[in-house]
């Protein structure tokens, strides 16, 4: 008899936006889906997003559904990668943060590693909690009332976070336990203190920035036929710097 998947039945949102870290949204999702999961992509915009590696740009992905037409309601967990741009943008925006609030307040489980603890923070849910992130941002989990500890994966009820790619595996395991409704789900009481703030920054991520290659021969051509297009665009509307008198060109310019 062929065993049942983990995840079967279980619907998921992966909310994410342009600037997600590619390897924090495919390898979960794909273990999601190997579970058994039905999963949705749930951003900003419509269309495809773009993922990056560190700052380079990488894949798309579909949206399978807008922030504007995702219900909370609809989902049995929230996943939310991380990535240096994704949460900040998601941070920013109202509809964003009241998605996630909507999935604490039904107490339905949450999963997130690297920056993605930033929104949880900025909706205000950070408070009390025990949990870890990207050590770099260690100071604004603090700061937002979290007790933080350096831990591959930290379980705080209907939590799991996890430091970043670096804990992939263990991240993936506690997720899929989470999302499957596994024992395990009791809060844990805030240690006395926060583990302390890195002394140095991770040495694999400052050598992979600085090896980087330089961009591309098309980065390059494509920035020079964009120049080269404003620049012709202005060519072709000179009424727009000479109709006005000089007097009204200097209040503009004040």
């Amino acid at each position: 008899m062929r065993k049942l998947r983990a995840l079967t039945g279980r619907r998921i949102a992966v909310l994410a936006v342009d600037g997600f870290e590619e390897v924090e949204l495919s390898v979960p999702v794909a273990a999601l889906k190997a579970e058994g999961a039905d999963v949705d992509i749930v951003s900003l915009h419509a269309g495809r997003i773009r993922g990056v590696n560190l700052h380079e740009p990488a894949n798309m992905v579909r949206v399978d559904k807008t922030l504007d037409r995702a219900n909370p309601a609809q989902y049995d967990g929230l996943l939310i990668p991380g990535g240096f741009i994704n949460p900040d943008l998601l941070r920013q925006s109202a509809v964003a943060r009241d998605f996630v609030r909507a999935f604490e307040r039904q107490g339905k489980p949450i999963a997130t590693l690297c920056h993605g603890p930033w929104l949880l923070a900025s909706a205000g849910l950070a408070s009390g909690r025990t949990m870890t992130s990207w050590p770099g941002i260690r100071d604004d989990m603090v700061n937002a009332g979290a007790a933080w500890l350096d831990q591959e994966v930290v379980r705080d009820g209907n939590w799991v976070t996890s430091r970043g790619p670096q804990d992939m595996v263990p991240f993936v395991a506690a997720m899929t336990e989470l999302f499957s409704g596994a024992a395990g789900a009791q809060r844990i009481a805030q240690p006395a203190r926060s583990d302390p703030q890195r002394e140095q920054p991770p040495a694999v991520v400052v050598n992979a920035m600085r090896w980087l290659p330089r961009p591309s021969l098309r980065a390059i051509l494509g920035v020079a036929l964009l120049g080269a297009g404003l620049a012709a665009a202005g060519r072709r509307n000179p009424s727009d710097q000479t109709s006005r008198s000089p007097a009204r060109h200097r209040l503009g310019q004040a």
